[in-house]
């Protein structure tokens, strides 16, 4: 198998969607005995010393996790504002709703993350921004 570079694997992965990334880290962390969350971890713990403070690093910070935390009892509504915000078929975005608390978008800009918690608040669901 020829050996993919940094920038190929980076297309590659742009183009799955967030069930298949998702079961992809799984499948690495197996494979590789290894925990893709502990780097984000220790990065997150590392800012606010390095910011000065908690103000100081949440101005700084300009990508956002909008993660839905639960759907509320209009699970449908909140279904079809997954499937609006995301590229997500049906089955994936019913998957991301049944499976919450669950990342709907990741590393989105301030203002993309503010209205995808608007919409989902609206569509009932329980939202927050990390």
């Amino acid at each position: 198998m020829a050996k993919l570079s940094t920038e190929e694997l980076l297309e590659a992965f742009k183009e799955l969607t967030l069930i298949e990334l998702s079961e992809f880290v799984k499948a690495f962390e197996e494979t590789f005995e290894v925990t893709a969350a502990a780097p984000v971890a220790v990065a997150a713990a590392g800012a606010p010393a390095a910011g000065g403070g908690d103000a100081a690093a949440e101005e700084e910070k300009d990508s956002f996790d909008v993660v839905l935390e639960a759907a509320g009892d209009k699970k449908i509504q909140v279904i079809k504002v997954v499937r609006e915000l995301t590229s997500l078929g049906l089955g994936e975005a019913k998957a991301v709703v049944d499976g919450a608390p669950k990342a709907v978008l990741e590393g989105a800009n301030k203002e993309t993350a503010d209205k995808a918690k608007a919409a989902l608040e609206e569509a009932g669901a329980t939202v927050t921004l990390k």
